[in-house]
């Protein structure tokens, strides 16, 4: 896999894209990412989607060397399915990995600005909460919930990041080399946080650069009260020492 990246002038980068029903958006993601970051390879990892998600990422598996996928057996969780695909990127030997949503919330065209800003740092955040960065379609419910769970968050951990709780993220190897990956406990959108925060006990350089969120255009949000309350807890056991 990485290999294949060897001679070209980009580092061998992996974008890692967790999927459950995301049928409608992926034939036209995996267009929009080749786009704009041709050298890069992608992993789908898919729970065991009902719609065909699945079969889809292996058509286009079977028809471009750059596309793999990691069939799961069912509906795991967001953290699970990174860790899943930061393994793979670690074993397989690539310098870069992307973790990117697979609902077009997280903009293609906005990749090559990460690759830019990860050269000079060791993880790159796309937030909506610095200069230049915002959301389109949001309710107000969302945004005062998420702003919010981003100031809670940064309070309780001392973090020195405005968007905590954002996705859109690059890593070097080495910062998943640092980690134990069997230790992270975060499932759902917590593991966003818990990342940070392991990323930042370690002493990497971590930069933000703003991003427009824009809500999904396709499918269903996976947004639930159970891994809203997971974040909520996540914080004070972070801070707490309960999580190693």
């Amino acid at each position: 896999m990485a290999e294949e990246q060897s001679n070209t002038t980009h580092p061998s980068t992996l974008i890692v894209l967790p999927t459950y029903n995301e049928a409608e958006n992926l034939p036209k993601l995996f267009d929009a990412i080749h786009s704009h970051a041709p050298h890069a390879h992608i992993l789908v990892v898919d729970d065991n989607s009902p719609d065909g998600t699945g079969d889809i990422a292996d058509k286009k598996a079977a028809e471009d060397e750059r596309v793999h996928v990691l069939h799961r057996s069912g509906k795991l969780g967001l953290g699970t399915a990174y860790i899943a695909g930061f393994k793979i990127g670690l074993e397989k030997g690539y310098e870069l990995i992307q973790q990117m949503d697979s609902d077009f919330s997280h903009r293609p065209e906005s990749l090559q600005r990460f690759f830019d800003a990860i050269k000079d740092n060791d993880l790159v955040i796309g937030s909506r909460y610095v200069k230049g960065g915002g959301t389109i379609n949001w309710p107000l419910q969302r945004k005062v919930l998420s702003r919010g769970g981003s100031l809670y968050a940064r309070t309780i951990l001392g973090l020195p990041v405005n968007d905590v709780t954002g996705g859109f993220k690059c890593f070097r190897r080495e910062v998943l080399e640092s980690i134990d990956l069997d230790s992270v406990q975060s499932e759902g959108y917590s593991f966003q946080i818990e990342m940070t925060w392991r990323t930042l006990q370690k002493g990497f350089r971590v930069k933000e650069i703003p991003i427009t969120f824009l809500d999904r255009q396709f499918g269903q949000s996976k947004m639930n009260k159970k891994i809203f309350l997971e974040a909520i807890t996540m914080c004070w056991k972070l801070r707490l020492g309960l999580v190693k």
